[in-house]
């Protein structure tokens, strides 16, 4: 038979009885995904014949769960060898086709081990996100630490924070530095401070609890110089990128705005079809926090823009700007490294040798040229929407010629 989505349709509804109409919705759900058409062949294979054995065996489909998925494929190595590629591809499907039927309510949702600790955890987050409104890849952080740093003390047992004491926060913490980096183990810091922040003020921790958690040592006394790609290689990147292929122009559209206004990733993945208000020329933009700024959209980043809305967005339901662009068609991740990504992809095209390889150098070139343009630090931090002048403080040290104003003679020097 021809493979088509037609064809893949009328194969998963082939087996007949129950199992027919929710097979035929999930192959049908793959369809609007945009998957390829032989793709949506073979997983719809593997979907028919794991029905078809769930019907030889009366399971019924309210009931199945990753066990079941399991005693089929150990039942399929009993009558035929099979390459563990083939097994992969045969679990990636059955693991597709589960968690299609649990959103649908066909199936249970699998039961996670919930320990003392969950409930705590639970009431910690609802409090950063409701009271503090912070970004959810920064809740997830937190709730993380948070829920290791019960287990540890607690284990299973019974999660009593009033037993709490400061000598459990630095154990904690001496143990995470045992492991990790010192990059690694201040966020542990930063989150562990903010959950006992929280039992405080719930009154169920004592005052001064998360003052006792030890800072990691930080060799460095000032912050860095930031690393920023060079102008010419920013261009060069741009440049790279593929205008006649639908890839291209949206990664051009995103390099462009990472040149042109220094948005962070995570800003750029924010950006839907309504941030954009094409009469006023205005981009709406959430940063940190949850905070909105209207920024002006320079006209190479909405010429691009438009480029990629005419000729190389997928046609989707999502409401995001940017897409991925392949199977599931959808938006990119918040906390992935898909901005990434594109920018390590643009920097290899164009042979470049830049600082690093992540899109936040892009930031760091904005602000370093309008400082040699002669912009103050101020109207820096306004345009990066920075909220304390610290933050914008570290551009100072690229500018030699204004420090070098500020160098006291050396006593005996040369006047």
């Amino acid at each position: 038979m021809e493979l088509s989505y037609r064809s893949a349709d009328a194969l998963a509804r082939s087996i007949g009885g129950p199992s027919a109409e929710h097979l035929g919705a999930f192959v049908g759900s793959l369809i609007a995904q945009q998957y390829s058409v032989s793709y949506v062949c073979q997983l719809a294979h593997h979907a028919l014949a794991f029905g078809r054995w769930c019907e030889a065996r009366n399971l019924s489909l309210n009931a199945l769960s990753e066990d079941d998925i399991g005693r089929y494929q150990r039942s399929r190595s009993r009558r035929r060898s099979r390459c563990s590629e083939t097994r992969r591809r045969e679990l990636h499907a059955l693991q597709l086709l589960l968690g299609f039927w649990r959103g649908q309510g066909v199936c249970p949702v699998a039961q996670a081990n919930a320990s003392a600790a969950a409930a705590v955890v639970e009431g910690f987050a609802r409090y950063l996100q409701r009271d503090h409104g912070l970004a959810d890849a920064t809740v997830d952080g937190y709730t993380r630490t948070a829920r290791r740093f019960l287990d540890w003390r607690f284990g299973q047992g019974e999660v009593c924070l009033h037993d709490l004491r400061v000598a459990d926060g630095v154990g904690f913490v001496q143990r995470e530095a045992q492991r990790l980096a010192p990059a690694a183990v201040k966020p542990i810091v930063n989150g562990l401070r903010s959950f006992l922040r929280y039992g405080q003020f719930g009154g169920e921790i004592v005052a001064g609890l998360a003052a006792g958690v030890p800072a990691v040592a930080a060799w460095a006394t000032t912050p860095p110089i930031p690393r920023a790609i060079a102008a010419e290689h920013a261009q060069r990147a741009i440049d790279s990128c593929d205008q006649h292929t639908a890839v291209g122009r949206r990664d051009r559209a995103v390099l462009l705005l990472l040149a042109r206004l220094g948005l962070r990733a995570c800003e750029i993945i924010r950006l839907t079809l309504d941030d954009i208000d094409w009469d006023c020329a205005q981009l709406r933009v959430r940063g940190k926090g949850r905070r909105e700024s209207l920024l002006p959209l320079p006209a190479a980043a909405g010429a691009a823009i438009a480029a990629y809305l005419e000729h190389g967005r997928p046609v989707c339901a999502d409401r995001h700007l940017f897409l991925r662009s392949v199977a599931p068609i959808r938006a990119l991740v918040e906390g992935s490294d898909g901005v990434g990504t594109i920018v390590r992809h643009a920097l290899n095209r164009a042979n470049v040798d830049a600082p690093h390889r992540g899109s936040h150098q892009f930031r760091h070139a904005l602000a370093i040229r309008m400082l040699r343009h002669g912009a103050s630090l101020p109207e820096i931090g306004q345009v990066l929407r920075h909220r304390s002048p610290q933050s914008t403080s570290i551009y100072a040290k690229v500018d030699l010629d204004a420090l070098r104003t500020l160098v006291m003679a050396w006593p005996g020097g040369a006047r």
